[in-house]
């Protein structure tokens, strides 16, 4: 059982990335799925969540209207596609995924991370 997610890399301020995260050894439809960021120095930071049936989707409030949270079940894979990035963007991103009978408290699996860099 993991998640391992992809993307990231270095992109200027106000551009994209889209974000994946691999899920093996269980059915991604099924599990609710967070993403988090860790920039340096910080504390990590969770940036959005779906609920398991995906009918849920929430984001932190200084992502919200630039990030989207997507899952596509058929390649059990998730996305974190980052629009107008920022400066302040630049960290860490990690996926995570839940299990929903047991809600928020302790993820299934907790990836390794990608860099995202917002710099010109």
């Amino acid at each position: 059982v993991q998640v391992v997610e992809s993307g990231g890399g270095l992109v200027q301020p106000g551009g994209s990335l889209r974000l994946s995260c691999a899920a093996s050894g269980f059915p991604i439809w099924n599990y609710a799925m967070r993403w988090y960021r860790q920039a340096p120095g910080k504390e990590r930071e969770w940036v959005g969540q779906m609920s398991s049936d995906g009918e849920i989707i929430n984001y932190a409030d200084s992502v919200n209207g630039r990030f989207t949270i997507v899952r596509d079940s058929t390649k059990n894979m998730a996305y974190l596609q980052m629009t107008s990035l920022k400066p302040e963007d630049t960290a860490v991103y990690y996926c995570a995924a839940y299990r929903p009978a047991s809600g928020w408290a302790t993820p299934l699996v907790f990836g390794q991370g990608t860099q995202v860099t917002v710099s010109s």
